[in-house]
Parts: structure tokens; C-alpha cells; sequence
């Protein structure tokens, strides 16, 4: 009976030694964490979707602290948040245009020839790895969805074999852009009307071969824009978004109606 009860001092003392040695280390090794960074999470959104570049909110918000990081990099939380971070870190928010994703391709079913009929994974990545996809184009939009997965704000679906962007929903968190295999996915400004719905950089008479609804590069949009604000590189127009006026003149002029905006 002795011996149990020594036994169980024993055990206590050093769980009390123990416990009293934990606590002078927590004294000892205490990092006082600065109280802007849980205001700054605070108001965050808390979405943790990382497109602000860093892991998540909480990661952000230190970023922001202890490494000066942008304080307008929440494209989420919007100007709204980039203000109130600033009120936070004593700083001014600087103005950012407002973007949402959008897919750049239109080769719909029916438009884009397909090399074969693709019956594996449903998922971009998966399909890629196949001389590049079922479609003939190599700069065509998949259409299997790796993009719909990672999107934490139901903005964007597959239609009719492309991938499409509610631009009511989209927060332009860029992460279908990160996921996209083909990369034909750009965040734009989310005011622009015109965009080149193709990334097809082969030649006219190759382009029609394989994409109804591709880029020729016959260079009237860029002919016709009165702001200079496109151009034609590789066999593909690109708009300048700090150029462009939404006039629609390219939209309504372009021969392959690859230009949206009219």
C-alpha cells in the first residue's frame, strides 16, 4: 500500500516539475504576435483560396505585417478589404481595376476536331498527358473540368464542351487559371466587353482546318481599331485592355466572330 501511494507522489511530483518547467519555457520562448495580424484576418474573407499568392488568410495577414507584403492582393475581399487592411497598417490602398476570369477559346462541340474519343479520368491534367488532348488544336480549351473543382464560388462550368466564366460569381481568385493544363485561362478586367475567345497561333488556312471558330490573323480588328488597341502577333489578335474603349468595332468586324463585345 506504501509503495502504491509513493508511487502516485512520485508520478505527481514530476508531472508538477514538468508542468512547472513548460510554463517558465512558455514564458521564456513567448513570441508576442502582433495584434494587427488578427485584425487584418478578421476582415478578410476567409475564403483561403489563395489567390492572393500566399497559403491561405492567416498566412496572408502575417505576410502583410511582418513582410510588407501588398495590401491589395485580396481579390476576393475586393476594394472593401484593401481599405480596411490599410486603416489597419496605416496605409492607403492603391486603386486596382476589378477582374474576373475568362476563358480564351471557342471551340465549342461541333467547332474543334478531335484526334480521338477520349473515355478516361474526367480531368484536364489526365487527358493532357495524351499527345496533349482529345482535340486537334493544341491551344483548345479540354473541356473535362479541372478548372470547375478548384473553383470555391461555383463560377465556372462546362458548356457544351468549353469551359465557361459567371462573371456574376467569379472573385478573380485566379485558381482555374493556375489549374488550367492549357493556360487558356486569363484573369482581364472585368469592364472590358471585348476579348479574343481563341489562343491558336497556327495560320489561317491551318487554324480553319482544325477550329471553326479559331483566329485566322487576317488583321482587320487590328486595321480597324480606332484607339491602336490590337494587335496581331503569331497569327492571333490580342487586346490592350488599357487601350481599349468596349466600342465593339472588332467584335462586329471580326470575319470568325472569335472577338466578343458586339
Amino acid at each position: 500500500m506504501n509503495s502504491i501511494v509513493l508511487a502516485t507522489i512520485a508520478v505527481g511530483a514530476i508531472g508538477l516539475v514538468f508542468g512547472l518547467l513548460l510554463a517558465l519555457a512558455a514564458v521564456i520562448f513567448k513570441v508576442n504576435a502582433d495584434e494587427r495580424i488578427g485584425k487584418i484576418e478578421e476582415v478578410l474573407p476567409g475564403a483561403n483560396c489563395g489567390g492572393c499568392g500566399f497559403a491561405g488568410c492567416g498566412a496572408y495577414a502575417n505576410a502583410v505585417v511582418e513582410k510588407g507584403a501588398p495590401i491589395n492582393c485580396c481579390s476576393v475581399g475586393g476594394a472593401g478589404v484593401s481599405e480596411k487592411i490599410g486603416a489597419i497598417m496605416g496605409k492607403t490602398a492603391e486603386k486596382t481595376v476589378p477582374k474576373v476570369a475568362r476563358v480564351l477559346c471557342g471551340g465549342i462541340k461541333g467547332t474543334a476536331t478531335e484526334k480521338y474519343d477520349y473515355q478516361g479520368v474526367l480531368d484536364c491534367n489526365a487527358v493532357a498527358k495524351l499527345g496533349g488532348g482529345q482535340k486537334d488544336c493544341e491551344y483548345g480549351c479540354l473541356g473535362y473540368g479541372t478548372c470547375t473543382k478548384v473553383c470555391q464560388f461555383d463560377a465556372i462550368h462546362i458548356i457544351d464542351g468549353v469551359a465557361k466564366v459567371d462573371e456574376k460569381k467569379c472573385t478573380a481568385c485566379g485558381m482555374c487559371v493556375k489549374a488550367c493544363p492549357k493556360k487558356v485561362i486569363e484573369l482581364v478586367p472585368k469592364n472590358s466587353v471585348a476579348s479574343v475567345l481563341c489562343k491558336n497561333k497556327l495560320i489561317g488556312k491551318e487554324t480553319m482546318k482544325i477550329c471553326s471558330s479559331g483566329c485566322i490573323g487576317c488583321k482587320i480588328c487590328e486595321n480597324k481599331c480606332p484607339f491602336g488597341a490590337v494587335t496581331v502577333t503569331d497569327n492571333l489578335a490580342k487586346i490592350d485592355y488599357e487601350k481599349c474603349e468596349s466600342c465593339g468595332l472588332c467584335a462586329k468586324l471580326c470575319p470568325k466572330k472569335v472577338i466578343t463585345g458586339e
